[in-house]
């Protein structure tokens, strides 16, 4: 899979309360690239624990649920848009909707 952007990960990941994450999200991102999903149960099959609707945003769980990490994710081109990272708390607090929708 091609993930878009890897840019705004590693933006994330210079703020401190971020850098915990960085191993797990590395992890994430090695496993995602090395992917080639034709659908959402293929990326199930990867990521039991990620949470999504149809035509919407794939959250998922990093460092043990301790961090959240909210993509879309384009199976027939496959690409993953990177929308939102941060933190469980975090997560609570936003819509996941309509964060960074596409």
């Amino acid at each position: 899979m091609r993930i878009i952007s890897i840019s705004t990960l590693q933006e994330y990941l210079t703020r401190q309360k971020y850098r915990p994450a960085k191993a797990a999200l590395q992890a994430w991102v090695s496993v995602a690239k090395a992917a080639r999903w034709s659908n959402h149960h293929d990326m199930k099959q990867v990521f039991p624990g990620a949470d999504s609707k149809p035509s919407g945003p794939v959250v998922f769980n990093i460092m043990n649920n301790n961090f959240r990490l909210v993509a879309y994710i384009v199976y027939e081109f496959e690409t993953i848009y990177i929308k939102w990272f941060g933190t469980h708390a975090e997560y609570d607090k936003i819509d996941v909707d309509t964060v960074g929708g596409i």
